[in-house]
């Protein structure tokens, strides 16, 4: 792909920037490399979700505090978003001035700001653990060998269930290890509700393409390629891709009986309804399910995650999850403002939330959580997690349901070498115009 991004900032002009001012070269908006950094003045404006208020404000003032002992006479001004509006506000103060110079980004919202030229390049080398970033992350961050972001904290599906039905149909209320474990103990449970026509032992929705994709990364298989050329093209009629689109309908077929053309967007009030014995879903869905409002609290000790397993014996890759920290490409202060990024993402913070459950952004602190009962199941899915396609008609795919147009004409009969086909000419006529 030759497609050139129009990013305001050049990679050489940055590089002298993010060493924090220290490389000679001059910064933004009155930064001087060369000056010392309590000499510096400007106003660095970041947006952090509500995530981190909510629950690690903590660190929040401890990165704000040591940036302010480094930069005494830097403005730091900090504005707390919401998942709902954050991307129509970042929009608009793109568009007609205001834009924060830090901003966060969920892992699904990058790809639309790397490609329109609105983040900055970063030079990956000066940030802490950067060596063992998670690859699934730092594949939501990267366009052509350049990283835009920073990765911040990771996300993964897992399989959420209830141990009391697993107990009471296998004698056990441990989640197998295995797939194979796995359908065996679904079958039991299967048998045990075999009267029962409305209860699915496993609630695998049939259009639930995030889950799909899983199957098909987890045999080597992926939604689309890039080729020397510089073009994307659809590879879900490759061979491995087939596999785990025909793993994943058979894993439907067999377990779920609710209809198989409703998609994944209730499934969590389905085990919260006792209408399933597992559902695979993100981690923090488990949460709603035993909640007063939007679930039945009286699952609370009963409702529980666990490492999805996959096919071949290792869990199944999951499609990452979680947050990263980018500068935008107008921002005038880009030295300081990386220099607040690569605080707030230190090894120091980044084992702030791993003490607190949240994964991190590295393997190296995050695999003490793969034994850690609370984390387990999420931090083992984590490492072999995948992303979808960094290429400029993506959100063409995904808008016109590309993926979960193909799965829902597999389970209406069509043929899975058939609807991937079809589905590959349909990408192959998106995936490389700008959306």
């Amino acid at each position: 792909m030759k497609r050139k991004l129009m990013a305001a900032v050049g990679i050489a002009a940055l590089a002298a920037a993010l060493s924090g001012c220290g490389s000679g070269a001059p910064g933004h908006g009155g930064e001087s490399a060369t000056a010392d950094p309590r000499s510096v003045s400007g106003t660095v404006t970041v947006w952090l979700m509500r995530d981190a208020q909510a629950n690690w404000p903590e660190l929040v003032q401890r990165v704000n505090d040591e940036f302010a002992a480094k930069y005494p006479k830097v403005t730091l001004k900090l504005a707390y978003r919401d998942w709902s509006d954050k991307i129509t506000k970042l929009d608009t103060a793109l568009e007609q001035g205001g834009a924060p110079d830090v901003v966060e980004l969920g892992n699904s919202e990058t790809m639309k700001y790397i490609l329109n030229g609105a983040l900055a390049p970063v030079d990956r080398t000066t940030f802490d653990n950067s060596d063992s970033w998670i690859r699934g992350l730092v594949n939501t961050c990267s366009y052509q060998d350049t990283m835009y972001c920073v990765p911040y904290y990771a996300g993964a599906r897992v399989g959420i269930y209830n141990s009391a039905v697993l107990r009471q149909a296998t004698g056990s209320a441990d989640f197998p290890k295995t797939e194979d474990e796995l359908r065996a103990a679904l079958d039991k449970v299967q048998d045990k509700y075999r009267a029962d026509k409305t209860f699915s032992p496993f609630y695998l929705p049939g259009p639930y393409w995030y889950a799909a994709m899983s199957y098909v990364h987890a045999y080597g298989g992926n939604i689309a390629r890039f080729d020397g050329s510089g073009n994307w093209h659809g590879a879900l009629s490759d061979p491995k891709s087939v596999q785990g689109i025909t793993h994943f309908a058979e894993l439907v077929r067999r377990y779920n009986r609710g209809d198989l053309s409703v998609n994944e967007k209730d499934q969590a009030a389905v085990l919260a309804g006792q209408r399933a014995a597992m559902v695979y879903g993100n981690g923090w869905e488990a949460a709603g399910i035993v909640a007063p409002v939007t679930g039945d609290p009286g699952l609370k000790d009963v409702v529980k995650v666990a490492t999805m397993p996959g096919p071949g014996g290792k869990p199944l890759p999951s499609f990452i999850g979680g947050s990263d920290l980018a500068v935008t490409a107008k921002s005038q202060v880009t030295g300081l403002a990386t220099d607040w990024i690569r605080m707030f993402t230190s090894s120091r913070s980044e084992q702030y939330l791993a003490d607190r459950d949240i994964l991190p952004n590295n393997l190296a602190q995050l695999n003490p959580l793969k034994s850690k009962p609370a984390t387990a199941a999420a931090a083992n899915a984590v490492p072999d997690a995948w992303f979808t396609p960094l290429a400029p008609g993506w959100g063409a795919v995904e808008k016109q349901n590309v993926l979960a147009d193909m799965l829902t004409a597999v389970f209406k009969g069509e043929p899975v070498e058939q609807a991937a086909k079809e589905a590959d000419a349909r990408i192959d006529q998106l995936i490389n115009r700008p959306s």
